[in-house]
């Protein structure tokens, strides 16, 4: 399963729309920062299930600011991140992922790309789609033998 994770875009649908055709995911992940944007890209490719959830741009949103689903057996926590401060810290975020049983954590809000490995738990941040220099995004792939996260900038 090849999942996309994209976030803070910004306006960026474009952007976004081409890390789908070249990644052809299974699921979306959108870590928030114009919902209107995931919304778009949504009904431009209505066959990939996507999920989401609000940042701190996604003014009047009612849906939660952090959300735990489970794909192909793995547990991931989606959030922004905003609600955590992972700007100044992921000890908030990370100890949240733990507390849930996740293996993957996903954050966004810092526009910076990064992937990290402890043994237990993976944290990545995507970066942003919306970059109009260098936007950056996430792919998560599951299968019967391994998990692994990383992040690309599009070219």
């Amino acid at each position: 399963m090849r999942i996309l994770v994209l976030s803070d875009s910004h306006g960026g649908v474009t952007q976004m729309r081409q890390a789908v055709e070249l990644t052809e995911p299974n699921h979306i992940l959108f870590l928030g920062d114009c919902l209107p944007d995931a919304d778009k890209l949504q009904r431009e490719f209505p066959q990939i299930p996507m999920t989401t959830v609000p940042g701190n741009c996604d003014w009047g949103s009612t849906d939660e600011p952090e959300r735990l689903l489970e794909l192909r057996g793995k547990r991931i926590l989606m959030m922004h991140g905003h609600t955590r401060n992972v700007k100044y810290t992921l000890m908030n975020a990370t100890y949240a992922a733990r507390e849930y049983g996740a293996d993957i954590l996903l954050f966004g809000h810092t526009h910076h790309a990064m992937v990290d490995n402890d043994g237990t738990l993976w944290t990545m941040n995507p970066g942003s789609i919306g970059d109009r220099s260098a936007p950056t995004y996430g792919i998560i792939t599951i299968n019967d033998r391994a998990l692994t996260c990383a992040t690309y900038r599009l070219s």
